[in-house]
């Protein structure tokens, strides 16, 4: 789970232009947000599994299921010492504002955030790849900023040796137990050395089983190689996000820095089920490139996502229901409407089940996973969304339309605005609030 195509697509808004549909990654724009319905956890599992379901905003005769599997969060005390290597592209291409400077406005963020117990290390790149710092320790902040401003920009991208170098460098200053982490920062344009992705791949996942961790850092415009960084983040076992401001570099790097670089499980998995007695027909909203074989969810030699503290992942699907609702009256107790909910069609062993929700993960350097089952009945039905089912929801619209696809609603662009305005809910770090700005460009746009 990612969120860089929601910084993407904001960055092309702002811009004055539409984002290529391409682009645009449903599931990605709904991700970037928090929210604020409490998850529960059960039996120490390090996750929650939260869902409601509701009338679909998309098509009036069928529902739209929200799920949320939560990681647990941890206190910033209790987190590992992190052993962390910036890989820093210093190539030609990356001499822009809102490349090389924005880049070393957005590590002195992280490297504020950093104790006596953390190292870091600074490998660059351009024709070849150079060794600035070498394990240093996190208190010694004027000289890891030093190294990081003393950066120019100059030269073709010699990406492979960069990688190689900076795995090497992990590895050489690794603490056992530790946070131990390559952060590559680059426009992801690799023209010298190996350059297609599928080379990238296999190069970068011989370094998976070492312990070594990978996240990705996107700048600027332009030579912005989407495919690669999220390959490299999905086969280094990490995850990729966009920095087009310094406002979401302390997003990534201060806010949700924990979710961002400290893994709660690996592997991580999703799989749901349909009860076929209750549901006609689905559809998942977003992940085209996400999704697994059904025999993968159980198979733990099959590579997955890494999942970091706190991280928050919301899964829409809409529904067909073979009963939409005969009769099920119920009255409001503040008004005399009446609404009518879904009935099961089927009362045997599992009639009342609308699907299960499965959660497959290996604790971290462990070999063996383990399974949380949550099934979900037609209790989880509700007359009215929560704010931020109803946010989420709009988010989707809003993606959907951006990418044309045949399953929007197509709502007039204000009403896609109102639906977001009307459900911001807590709004911790006003980030719904600043969508509403993008929303608003968007609607000058359209």
């Amino acid at each position: 789970m990612d969120t860089a195509s929601y910084s993407n697509t904001k960055r092309y808004i702002e811009s004055g232009a539409l984002p290529p549909a391409d682009a645009v990654k449903v599931e990605e724009l709904i991700n970037y947000f928090s929210y604020d319905q409490d998850v529960a956890f059960q039996n120490g599992d390090p996750f929650g599994i939260y869902t409601e379901i509701a009338q679909s905003p998309f098509d009036p005769e069928k529902y739209m299921a929200f799920i949320r599997v939560k990681a647990r969060e941890a206190d910033v005390d209790s987190l590992p010492p992190s052993n962390l290597t910036f890989l820093i592209d210093v190539s030609g291409s990356m001499d822009s504002y809102d490349k090389l400077p924005l880049l070393q406005e957005s590590f002195a963020l992280l490297v504020d955030t950093l104790s006596a117990r953390d190292r870091v290390s600074i490998v660059t790149y351009a024709e070849n790849s150079a060794v600035v710092l070498n394990g240093v320790s996190g208190t010694d902040k004027s000289t890891i900023m030093d190294a990081v401003r003393g950066l120019k920009a100059g030269g073709s991208t010699a990406g492979a040796a960069g990688i190689s170098t900076a795995y090497w460098l992990a590895q050489k200053n690794f603490i056992e137990g530790g946070n131990n982490r390559v952060i590559l920062a680059t426009d992801g344009d690799f023209n010298v050395g190996m350059s297609s992705t599928e080379e990238l791949s296999e190069f970068i996942s011989t370094g998976r089983g070492t312990g070594v961790y990978l996240s990705t850092l996107g700048f600027g415009t332009g030579n912005l190689r989407d495919d690669v960084m999220e390959t490299l983040a999905k086969d280094g076992n990490g995850n990729y996000s966009y920095i087009d401001s310094i406002g979401t570099a302390e997003k990534v790097l201060v806010d949700e820095l924990s979710s961002n670089l400290y893994t709660i499980a690996d592997d991580v998995k999703a799989q749901v089920e349909f009860n076929p007695a209750n549901v006609a027909s689905y559809r998942l909203v977003g992940y085209e490139n996400r999704q697994l074989a059904d025999e993968d969810f159980s198979d733990d030699t099959k590579d997955a996502g890494e999942i970091g503290v706190g991280t928050d992942v919301v899964i829409l699907f809409e529904l067909e229901l073979k009963n939409p609702g005969n009769g099920n009256d119920i009255t409001l107790k503040y008004g005399d409407n009446t609404g009518s909910l879904p009935q099961q069609t089927d009362f045997g062993a599992y009639g009342n089940e609308l699907f299960e929700v499965r959660v497959r993960y290996k604790n971290p350097g462990e070999t063996p996973s383990s399974l949380i089952l949550a099934p979900v009945t037609f209790e989880s039905i509700r007359q009215d969304m929560t704010d931020d089912f109803r946010f989420a929801c709009s988010v989707a619209e809003w993606g959907m339309q951006l990418r044309s696809s045949p399953y929007a609603a197509y709502v007039p662009a204000d009403a896609v605005f109102s639906a977001a305005a009307e459900s911001l809910g807590t709004d911790s770090g006003s980030y719904r609030t600043q969508h509403l700005l993008a929303l608003r460009q968007w609607m000058e746009l359209v």
